[in-house]
């Protein structure tokens, strides 16, 4: 989705194209670093 949103800001330069894409690429880097954090408490402590 993150690349269909930065072709068509490419295409058409639409600036709220952009921002929804940089709110995107906000949504999924703090689903990327939850999920970092729940790998990393499910581990066995040793």
């Amino acid at each position: 989705m993150l690349d269909f949103t930065w072709k068509v800001f490419c295409m058409t330069g639409n600036i709220d194209t952009y921002l929804i894409m940089k709110e995107m690429e906000k949504e999924h880097d703090d689903v990327e670093e939850i999920n970092e954090w729940e790998k990393i408490e499910d581990q066995p402590i040793q």
